[in-house]
């Protein structure tokens, strides 16, 4: 494969991406230009809506192609359109030869959650200090433990007793909470998605942890539970308050992630109108400009 390296202005990013598209490029990536350095600009958006930006102000943009002619025939016509006014041709050269799954294992180590408590692929051997850990490979579902909406979870998860108790994992992806739950004693949990392959990739996650669990669509839920998940992003939180908050226990715990910290105000306000007099949805942990909120119903 040989790759094509251009450098645009952000308003010629999603033109760039469609020609490119169009000449049959393998695949296309956008990067910040600017990344590690002191210009460098967070970008995040939120499902089913629209994105805050079709690029950075300096975007880096990579195409592969089959063959060094077909992305050289690319270059020139690119080059040759009025839109490649301000856009820069950075090189173009051919992809080395790798073990791309080898090459792909190497980027997910184990990751601490905490001293003794690890998320470990099934690649790795477990760290000595490891007395509890979860076995879990990249996939399909949200949820390795590399993010830290996911990790403050765990965290919470680890320092927190919960042997005995009913847990809904509501959002699952991966089921990563779910496990962790069951790793840490509860006894009857559901784990819930909307995404049929979450649910699937649940099931198997839980099989080879050894743990048991069930997993399905949200409308599987049962009841009330006296630790309510949901690992989702800051949109669907709001929308999600009533039932969330409905689904836990007298004197249970809400526990809400995937929530920047300029949004903490905003989930806080959301969800004062639907608790119970007394109660409040506060920030209990933060990490890399995310927030961790919790409830005592």
């Amino acid at each position: 494969m040989h790759e094509l390296r251009l450098l645009c202005p952000e308003d010629r990013v999603e033109v760039l991406g469609e020609a490119l598209d169009a000449l049959d490029a393998l695949s296309v990536s956008v990067e910040d230009a600017d990344a590690q350095t002191d210009a460098e600009r967070a970008l995040f958006g939120e499902p089913g809506m629209p994105p805050p930006a079709a690029g950075w102000q300096r975007s880096r943009i990579v195409a592969l192609f089959p063959s060094e002619a077909a992305a050289r025939e690319a270059a020139a016509l690119l080059q040759a359109q009025d839109f490649f006014a301000n856009c820069q041709l950075l090189g173009l050269g051919e992809v080395p030869e790798q073990d791309w799954v080898r090459l792909t294992q190497s980027q997910f180590a184990p990751v601490e959650i905490t001293p003794t408590f690890w998320i470990v692929p099934t690649w790795h051997e477990p760290p000595a200090q490891a007395r509890e850990l979860i076995r879990l490979d990249p996939g399909l579902a949200f949820g390795t433990g590399t993010h830290p909406t996911t990790r403050m979870c765990l965290r919470w998860i680890a320092t927190h007793p919960l042997r005995g108790l009913r847990v809904l994992d509501y959002g699952c992806g991966s089921g990563i909470l779910a496990i962790a739950a069951a790793k840490f004693g509860a006894t009857d949990i559901d784990a819930l998605d909307i995404d049929e392959a979450a649910v699937a990739s649940t099931r198997l996650n839980a099989e080879a942890n050894g743990v048991s669990l069930r997993a399905g669509l949200p409308d599987a839920a049962r009841g009330d539970y006296p630790v309510v998940l949901a690992n989702i992003l800051a949109t669907p939180l709001k929308v999600l308050a009533p039932l969330l908050i409905a689904r836990v226990a007298q004197g249970g715990s809400l526990v809400l992630a995937g929530i920047l910290e300029r949004q903490a105000d905003e989930l806080s306000a959301a969800y004062a109108v639907h608790l119970p007099a007394g109660s409040a949805l506060t920030v209990a942990d933060r990490e890399d400009g995310w927030v961790l909120m919790t409830a005592k119903l």
